[in-house]
């Protein structure tokens, strides 16, 4: 059983499922998502009913990567040093690197260009980034689309309450990391290790969080549900907690969890409670993703895009969706806001996810958990590993934000550049020296 996390081409993964590029007409311009996922493969229980799986489904479930394609639209300038041309989005500037590799077509290639999230570090200063925080309840509803309860319990799952200490995490709270002369948030600490040496000291890219009020989510049922194993054919399955509420996980198809997703971004698209200046958080309550049945789960959190093709300059408003992790459905290192973190790290080094096909593709690299791929997503190389998070202490909680590949190893670069020779940060032993150099696809 496999899923899938990261960014673009799926050759090296043993499943090559296509999720193409998801368009909305929920309003008078058409809106579309480019998606890059954050998953876990996992195993199926007993049911007590037809939907509902057993506690223990997601225990001790490793996570490997899914990489879907985002929407062809080659734009400005590769050299352009201060970012993406032609678009209305969150400040952003490019770079390049030489080194030898193959691009996605085998070709011979050595000059590869990168798009960063925030202004060059060799100018400092620091770039404020709005973040609305936009929790997202999550009702199952039946066939007919009306809510269902079981042993008269409601089947609504609230993100709300997990809003409070995703505000308190690394993510959007400061703690002290070696690349800080003060305490600053998990990304901006890794970007400031990446460019450690480039960067004028007062170089920062921060979040400013912006909790807005519950959407809710609504997820019908398939009146076919199941039509295989492994609930083939459902919408939905769930857990419920231990005191019969609603729930201890939802696992949501993939289609009909991107159409419902579509539905609360563009409500706070035309509520203008998001725009094109901010990077977004869109919160679920332990709400993960499969493909097809349960068999092929479980994605965990993406970071994409939503663009408005007619407008110019193209609008585009840079989103995640990450889902809330509970102590002890994935073992006790991956919870909380592993995913989250995951996720906005890889949005600083890759925000419009090789939308053009030049930006942040990279020579084929081979990563020690297995993962083979050709693109700055950073996350994915250290996944899985068993020293992939990072235990921090803060506000009474103890968080377990992800560990992050660096720049340099993606470049092969020996030494390394960054903050004391690192390839990886926090944890600079998680990688400890670059990828060798891959064919396509990493062939032998």
């Amino acid at each position: 059983m496999t899923v899938r996390t990261g960014a673009v081409r799926m050759p090296a993964l043993s499943v090559a499922k296509s999720l193409e590029w998801r368009c909305s007409n929920m309003r008078a311009a058409t809106l579309c998502f480019a998606l890059l996922f954050t998953g876990i493969a996992a195993g199926i229980g007993l049911a007590q009913e037809i939907d509902m799986v057993d506690p223990s489904f997601l225990t001790n479930a490793p996570s490997i990567p899914f990489h879907p394609k985002p929407h062809d639209l080659t734009n400005g300038q590769a050299h352009s040093r201060f970012g993406i041309f032609g678009i209305d989005s969150i400040p952003n500037f490019n770079d390049h690197f030489f080194s030898d590799g193959f691009d996605f077509n085998g070709n011979p290639n050595r000059h590869w260009y990168t798009n960063t999230v925030g202004n060059p570090p060799q100018m400092g200063r620091t770039t404020l980034i709005n973040a609305p925080i936009q929790p997202v309840d999550v009702e199952l509803d039946d066939a007919n689309g009306n809510l269902r309860f079981v042993n008269g319990q409601p089947l609504i799952s609230h993100a709300t309450p997990f809003v409070a200490p995703v505000l308190g995490s690394p993510v959007f709270s400061n703690f002290t990391y070696s690349s800080s002369s003060e305490p600053t948030q998990f990304s901006d600490a890794v970007q400031r290790a990446q460019y450690y040496n480039n960067m004028k000291p007062d170089w920062h890219t921060l979040l400013v969080p912006d909790p807005k009020p519950a959407l809710t989510m609504h997820i019908k049922q398939s009146v076919h549900c199941p039509t295989g194993p492994n609930a083939a054919g459902c919408n939905y399955v769930f857990s419920l907690n231990a005191n019969g509420t609603c729930c201890r996980f939802i696992l949501v198809d993939i289609n009909p969890f991107v159409n419902g997703l579509g539905e609360v971004v563009v409500t706070d698209i035309s509520n203008n409670v998001i725009t094109t200046k901010d990077i977004s958080t869109f919160l679920y309550p332990n709400v993960y993703l499969f493909f097809g049945n349960t068999a092929d789960c479980c994605v965990l959190g993406f970071h994409t895009y939503v663009f408005e093709p007619a407008s110019d300059p193209e609008k585009r408003w840079v989103l995640n969706y990450s889902s809330w992790i509970s102590p002890g459905l994935f073992g006790t290192a991956f919870t909380g806001v592993t995913a989250l973190s995951h996720e906005i790290a890889e949005t600083y080094n890759d925000p419009f996810v090789v939308s053009d096909n030049v930006h942040n593709l990279t020579p084929f690299w081979l990563a020690p958990n297995g993962n083979c791929g050709d693109v700055l997503e950073t996350g994915d190389v250290i996944e899985g590993l068993p020293n992939a998070t990072f235990p921090i202490m803060l506000n009474g909680f103890v968080y377990h934000p992800q560990n992050e590949g660096l720049i340099q190893w993606f470049k092969f670069e020996s030494p390394s550049s960054a903050l004391g020779g690192a390839y990886s940060y926090p944890n600079s032993l998680v990688l400890t020296q670059p990828s060798a150099p891959q064919k396509v696809n990493c062939q032998p």
